[in-house]
């Protein structure tokens, strides 16, 4: 018997808004006791679980059909990676802390090395604690500044919501209390008696910074910090000298700084400037000032300002590093004697560096038609080297110490490839393609030189969004589907930053519909010029990128064979109507606000994904969604899918798999995460008609 499809019931809802009538027939899928399903997933309403199973089964028949193609992905994939890697060690005084993995090992060790007499002590085993947990990741950890002491915050159940919890170096024994309810973020003040970390409210955002002394109960931890607005979140850092707690409070388009002196933990914050609506502001200091990286002033593209530590307002800012149209700064980082900044220019990232005393700036450079840098910071400030990575489509990441006084590098780790890699195998361009209004959409193409494969498939990959640009960063994943013919296609679509901040603005509230035209732009001019040959084009997109996703489904059917949506946010409009989610308030001035704003709410519903779903054929589609995920809540992509299966008019595949152990990112352990890649690429490969 044919294993078929699951059918969602129909309850039929209906709302008004701005005289608009919404029906929705499967508000049923979201348990309105999320918050408590995030903690718990045991807790989620039995038909709503019995529906996602029913999915799920449908999902596991597809791939047991499929299965030697993805065990074989799953090895290729797997064969790529060195299952006993290691980070560079960071030196700070008279250690130097990293992270490895060792083989068979799903999570990373966190180590620490003694310089004098290269003495290596393991201060965490993940793969130990994880067995205890259906899912476990460590997002943050931090050593106190006296090295006594060892924090990380863990999230064992995917919704975000993580404990910090403290190690005695020298013993090895975890402190007594725990700090439950936290973000994730945190620091130590300079004496290490204290720690400071953010809290999640009731509505899951970060809305508060609390101060725990080392010992006490937590229930005893005092607010430092608490903010009001729910469209703000609250984030806490340190400066690079050490010297400054950092609270920042920010929404996607305004933030506002606090510090503390971090010599001094009980002192109350103090406020930088003021937040104003549109102003974004970073600080770092050196010597006596502040250095703000701002986009005041119309500096779209940011610009980097001075201030005196004694009087920061913005009435005392002199410009440093002046702005220039179209060469956004992306990041600056302080040292004692130089100060440096992450640009992106042309669409190619670059790194600045400034000597304070005399103010020269020199760039190093690169060669490459396309690629992708990282500034990985450092504990010491007093140091003249600086740590970065680079990576290309076809270039494995190399990690390089640089010396900032002599300009010269040093290689300290080249990505291995234990299968083998080739750099020279493979084909990287940047193209630009011509949009329906005139502008030039940056692509880069990854393909395999002389390729055998005359059918030319093309995985194009998108998001724009939030003014996230997508790098052209190396992958050993999706050599998989480069080696069998594959072009893989990125492209750089208005709504990210890859052309400046301009380009951002070009892909947001009144302009969204530009990411979708540049997306659909680019898979034209990819057929037309014989890029996609007769395979033609499947599309990828997760998250926001998903949403991208569901409007090309809709709006262009036609132009994609194969579709995947890794937990895409497709219900837009009813989450933006709904305050109490995590992420509507402060998502307003990316999307607008359909509460308050009638345009708004028509500008949504025009390319709301699930709002759109018609009668027609539409691609092939893979679709995930994480029960526990914070970001994109899991009934988004259910909703999606139940409505795609009542209305679409053709036979072509459509899986969906929610995660019910795991949220945004997926499962968490490193090869549990490229199982699941492989499963999506097994699904691309049998869509496109590329099997072997």
């Amino acid at each position: 018997m044919k294993n078929l499809p699951p059918k969602a019931k129909k309850i039929p809802t209906t709302k008004i808004y701005h005289n608009h009538q919404l029906d929705d027939d499967y508000v049923w899928l979201r348990d309105d006791n999320w918050q408590k399903v995030m903690d718990d997933p045991s807790v989620l309403k039995m038909p709503i679980r019995e529906w996602l199973m029913a999915e799920n089964d449908y999902h596991t028949a597809f791939l047991s059909k499929n299965q030697t193609l993805v065990d074989n992905l799953f090895n290729e994939i797997k064969s790529r990676i060195s299952e006993d890697d290691s980070d560079v060690p960071l030196p700070d005084g008279d250690y130097a802390y990293y992270r490895k993995f060792i083989t068979g090992g799903q999570y990373p060790l966190f180590c620490r090395l003694k310089l004098q007499g290269h003495i290596e002590q393991v201060l965490l085993d993940g793969n130990k604690h994880a067995a205890l947990n259906d899912f476990f990741r460590i997002i943050q950890t931090m050593h106190s500044p006296d090295h006594t002491l060892f924090a990380y915050s863990v999230d064992v159940m995917g919704a975000e919501k993580y404990d910090i919890r403290l190690l005695d170096i020298k013993t090895g024994q975890h402190l007594v209390e725990q700090l439950p309810g936290a973000h994730g973020d945190f620091v130590f003040s300079n004496c290490s008696n204290y720690i400071f970390y953010t809290v999640i409210d009731d509505s899951h955002r970060p809305s508060m910074v609390k101060r725990h002394k080392i010992g006490d109960d937590p229930d005893l931890d005092t607010t430092v910090f608490e903010e009001h607005d729910p469209g703000f979140f609250v984030g806490i850092s340190k400066t690079e000298s050490g010297r400054f707690i950092v609270i920042s409070c920010h929404d996607h388009q305004t933030s506002e700084a606090h510090v503390i002196d971090a010599n001094a933990p009980l002192i109350s914050p103090r406020l930088i400037e003021a937040r104003h609506p549109g102003i974004e502001y970073e600080i770092s200091d050196s010597d006596d000032r502040f250095l703000i990286l701002t986009n005041a002033d119309g500096a779209f593209d940011y610009k980097i300002m001075v201030v005196p530590i004694t009087d920061p307002i913005r009435r005392n800012w002199r410009e440093c590093v002046a702005h220039k149209p179209g060469r956004l700064i992306l990041s600056l980082l302080t040292f004692k004697n130089y100060f440096v900044y992450q640009m992106r220019e042309h669409g190619l990232p670059q790194i600045i560096i400034t000597d304070t005393s005399s103010h020269v700036q020199h760039a190093i450079n690169f060669d490459d038609p396309a690629y992708s840098l990282g500034l990985s910071g450092s504990y010491e400030f007093d140091t003249p080297i600086l740590r970065f990575t680079y990576s290309s489509p076809r270039t494995p990441m190399e990690t390089y110490d640089y010396h900032m006084h002599s300009r010269s590098r040093q290689l300290k780790k080249q990505q291995f490839v234990p299968s083998g890699h080739d750099k020279n195998d493979y084909n990287v361009q940047k193209i630009n393609v011509p949009a329906r209004d005139g502008e030039q959409i940056p692509v880069t193409l990854l393909s395999l030189k002389n390729s055998s494969n005359t059918a030319k498939p093309v995985l194009l990959y998108g998001y724009g969004a939030y003014g996230m640009s997508i790098p052209a960063a190396f992958s050993t994943s999706r050599l998989s589907l480069v080696n069998r013919g594959f072009t893989y296609a990125i492209a750089h679509v208005r709504g990210g930053r890859d052309k400046g901040d301009t380009w951002y603005r070009q892909g947001r509230d009144l302009h969204k519909s530009n990411t979708f035209n540049d997306f659909i732009d680019v898979a034209e001019h990819l057929k037309q010029q014989n890029i996609a040959g007769t395979a033609g084009i499947a599309a990828h997109g997760g998250s926001a990128g998903g949403m991208l996703m569901g409007v090309i489904a809709n709006q262009r059917p036609d132009l994609f064979e194969a579709i995947v949506a890794d937990v895409p946010f497709v219900d837009v409009l009813n989450t933006m109507l709904d305050d109490t989610l995590p992420l509507t308030p402060p998502e307003w001035p990316e999307w607008g606000n359909p509460i308050t704003d009638k345009a708004a709410f028509e500008r949504i519903l025009s390319y709301s994904p699930y709002d759109n779903v018609c009668a027609q054929n539409y691609p092939a589609m893979y679709i995930t969604a994480g029960l526990t995920d914070p970001r994109v809540t899991y009934w988004e992509p259910a909703k999606w899918v139940a409505k795609l299966r009542d209305f679409k008019t053709d036979d072509h595949p459509l899986y969906f798999k929610t995660n019910m152990q795991a949220g945004h990112a997926g499962a968490s352990g490193r090869f549990d995460s490229l199982r699941e890649t492989a499963e999506i690429y097994g699904f691309l490969i049998r869509a496109m008609g590329q099997i072997k």
